[in-house]
């Protein structure tokens, strides 16, 4: 693939950053997150003032406490403005009748919270923080606690595995928001210039600092990306104008040169949000959906050969398909 030139690029990052949708819809109310999700058992694990942010936790059959089983932690895309944790709730189903404990996190968002993008991160942290620190309750092994996610969820996932610091000082720092595996469905991984392969120009990338509340730089996984990260697989359509397939080409590049384990898995002719359930035929999100399973079996996350054809065949149809977030 071509290098970008510096106008695509700052078109593309721009797709990125910006609130989906035109300023007139921004300005419509973000629709509330469900309290519940069919299958899951729901835990706060953060409260911040008068909001309560909930794990939505799917637990495989004969499931016990006190057991050790790996587990994987989603976050939703949006933009850090909106989405639900809906969007991996068939996900979840899948990976807790493989044996996996499956959680999908709700977080604080700007079109429902007032909040920059950084307490997106924040909240991500604090997630996996109460996954690690309930470990022994919730039946999980704190360390194969792994962390996925799309779009600007999969910056989160991403970002657990590369930033350090950029911490809620609510928490307790003692216990490590470190992921011990990443599954990135088109996630935003670059979000400041990388000179001579991603240009953008300085005047938007220094605007983004007040939406993000903090640094480009420091709110950039590639730019941060060192030696002993978790293995990562991504998947990514080469058609997508969202997130430039050469922004995840440039992460893997890196995270790969510094000895870290990186898979891209690129599907041809696909745009962005590919993967979710209900899109299309849903071929995407089955072959998806294998891939990540083939993976966690490589970590030894999961056992035998991958179901996601047959659960696939199981789901009961008409239904309400999950949000296809961004």
């Amino acid at each position: 693939m071509q290098l970008l030139t510096p106008f695509i690029a700052s078109i593309a990052i721009a797709l990125i950053i910006l609130p989906v949708g035109s300023v007139a819809q921004n300005r419509r109310p973000v629709a509330p997150a469900p309290a519940t999700l069919p299958g899951a058992e729901t835990e706060v694990y953060k409260t911040v003032g008068d909001v309560s942010l909930p794990l939505h936790i799917f637990y495989p059959e004969g499931h016990k406490s006190g057991q050790s089983l790996p587990a994987i932690v989603f976050f939703f895309g949006g933009g850090w403005r909106n989405g639900s944790p809906a969007q991996f709730e068939k996900h979840c189903t899948y990976l807790a009748s493989r044996g996996m404990v499956a959680i999908t996190a709700e977080y604080r968002v700007s079109g429902r919270h007032k909040t920059k993008a950084i307490a997106c991160l924040q909240d991500a942290k604090s997630a996996i923080r109460f996954v690690r620190s309930n470990a022994n309750r919730l039946g999980i092994d704190p360390k194969r606690i792994a962390a996925g996610g799309g779009s600007a969820g999969g910056h989160l996932a991403g970002a657990l595995g590369t930033i350090g610091g950029l911490d809620d000082p609510a928490d307790d720092l003692s216990v490590s928001t470190a992921p011990n595996a990443l599954c990135l469905f088109n996630p935003v991984l670059v979000l400041a210039s990388v000179p001579d392969a991603f240009p953008l120009p300085e005047e938007r990338v220094d605007g983004l600092e007040e939406r993000f509340g903090v640094s480009p730089t420091a709110f950039s996984p590639y730019h941060n990306i060192g030696s002993n990260q978790p293995p990562a697989i991504i998947f990514h359509g080469d058609a997508d104008t969202t997130v430039p397939h050469k922004s995840v080409e440039l992460f893997t590049e890196k995270y790969k040169s510094l000895g870290n384990r990186c898979e891209l898995v690129t599907y041809q002719g696909e745009g962005h949000g590919f993967f979710n359930f209900g899109r299309g035929d849903n071929a995407m999100f089955i072959a998806t959906l294998t891939e990540m399973d083939e993976f966690l079996r490589s970590l030894q996350y999961l056992r035998g050969e991958p179901t996601a054809n047959r659960f696939y065949e199981s789901i009961e149809f008409p239904i309400n398909p999950s949000e296809s977030n961004r």
